[in-house]
């Protein structure tokens, strides 16, 4: 079960868009991130007196830990943000700058389908908007159930409901990323009928993320009626213009008890809930973290060494400090999702890359995730088959406004040892995410052209793409 519900390609694809993600734009994200705690806290708030006490709690898929920090400083609870990227749980330092924070969760890099926590040891395991990113929901519930202490709450927000009313012609980007014509069916509250996901799921499928929206209310309903014999709801249905209003306003009319679960059905929008697990029982609130931990490779205790370090007691597993975050995937995934510099990947994350780069590359710039090179109209790179067989080529980058100023249409094209690989036509302003497989060899030369170019005066440097990242990965 475990298997289906998140693939490694797929985790691959989850560590490289939180790392890229969580704080490459520091402004806008750390208002995002504000604005997703102060609805997040509000839901906490509402249901107080049936959570009682959080401490100690785990957050699952935490990205930069943000919700978290929130627990620790506005909850006062103690416990644990994990997020399959250690990198993203990194940058969540930030936070404690900016939001003038006093206290920190620990921090690990943990996969949320195998937690490194003992049986029945914790009071409260939250999941925000991550629940969704499984195609298996119901194997990441049972894991956060096996880990709660009985009578512990699995509490978890802004899961999407699938709606009813929607033609599902294409998936729908972020607001910066949508063109004209979206914006006003969107502000008009049309654009639901016709595109799924306006939340921005588009993005992430580009990562290679796959989104799970096929959920309702009544099977969230049936979901947790099936693990947890106590539980509260919210819903907050989707209400974006004229549109979606005249409708939720039609819904709640025919309703029996006039509320919104027939809107949720029609138009969907999101749900939360706090669900209770069976039985009672008393759970130490002064444990040292690390007695909270096992072993993800054997599940033995962990213990920490001189040099703090978790080390287990039973096996060679051991995970170092590393800027505050321990990264206790098992040692597998570690291996696959954490190769460091290595010869198939190139990420600029990690430094320049002068030593994989040929012609045509402009300095390093941009922060934290986020890190890219410009290009002209033709850069060139070296990439080595470490691991055999047949190869998939990942390309990302980011396309300026300006690239589609020119007059003429955005094209980028791949050549692969002198071969032409593939050609990607660009229609939108920002990420793109080309791929394409190539063929066994030991060595990649590889070639991206990309037109039109551009000057940004005064400087005298000419433009097309940016890119930020270049990989191979064993083709499945």
């Amino acid at each position: 079960m475990n298997q289906q519900a998140q693939t490694l390609a797929v985790k691959r694809a989850q560590v490289e868009f939180h790392n890229f993600a969580s704080f490459g734009e520091p402004e806008r994200v750390l208002r995002y991130y504000h604005e997703e705690n102060v609805r997040r806290g509000a839901v906490l708030r509402n249901h107080l007196d049936f959570i009682g006490q959080m401490t100690p709690f785990l957050e699952i898929g935490a990205n930069a830990g943000h919700t978290s920090y929130m627990l620790a400083n506005e909850f006062g609870a103690d416990g644990f943000a994990s997020d399959l990227s250690a990198d993203s749980l990194r940058h969540g330092i930030v936070l404690m700058d900016e939001w003038n924070l006093a206290k920190a969760p620990v921090r690990i890099a943990a996969d949320a389908l195998h937690l490194p926590i003992p049986d029945n040891s914790l009071r409260c395991v939250m999941a925000c908007q991550m629940l969704s990113q499984f195609m298996d929901i119901e194997a990441v519930v049972l894991e956060a159930k096996r880990v709660l202490a009985p009578g512990g709450h699995f509490i978890f927000v802004e899961e999407p409901l699938r709606r009813i009313l929607n033609l599902g012609l294409y998936r729908a980007p972020y607001w910066d990323s949508m063109k004209p014509w979206e914006r006003k069916l969107h502000q008009w509250g049309l654009l639901g009928f016709i595109a799924r996901d306006v939340i921005g799921a588009a993005q992430e499928e580009n990562f290679g993320i796959r989104q799970n929206h096929k959920m309702e209310l009544r099977d969230w309903h049936a979901l947790i009626l099936k693990h947890f014999p106590e539980h509260q709801l919210e819903i907050f249905v989707a209400e974006r213009g004229w549109g979606e209003t005249v409708v939720r306003k039609f819904a709640r009319a025919i309703d029996k008890h006039g509320s919104d679960w027939v809107a949720a059905r029609l138009l969907g929008g999101t749900i939360a809930a706090v669900c209770r697990k069976p039985g009672r029982a008393d759970v130490a609130v002064d444990l040292p973290f690390e007695q909270r931990l096992r072993c993800p490779d054997c599940m033995s205790a962990l213990t920490l060494d001189g040099e703090q370090a978790l080390c287990c007691t039973a096996c060679s597993y051991k995970a170092p400090n590393e800027g505050g975050v321990y990264n206790l995937l098992r040692s597998a995934d570690k291996k696959e999702l954490y190769p460091g510099d290595r010869a198939d990947v190139i990420d600029f994350t990690q430094g320049p890359q002068e030593s994989k780069l040929g012609a045509g590359w402009h300095e390093l710039e941009g922060v934290f995730g986020n890190k890219y090179r410009w290009i002209a109209r033709s850069a060139e790179a070296t990439l080595h088959n470490v691991r055999g067989g047949p190869q998939k080529l990942r390309i990302r980058g980011h396309a300026h406004e300006r690239l589609f100023a020119q007059g003429v249409p955005p094209r980028v094209s791949v050549t692969v040892n002198g071969a032409m690989a593939g050609q990607l036509r660009l229609d939108r302003v920002g990420l793109f995410i080309f791929e394409v497989d190539v063929p066994e060899a030991s060595e990649y030369k590889i070639r991206i052209d990309a037109e039109p170019i551009w000057q940004n005066p005064p400087d005298e440097r000419w433009f097309s793409l940016n890119l930020s990242m270049m990989r191979l990965d064993p083709r499945v």
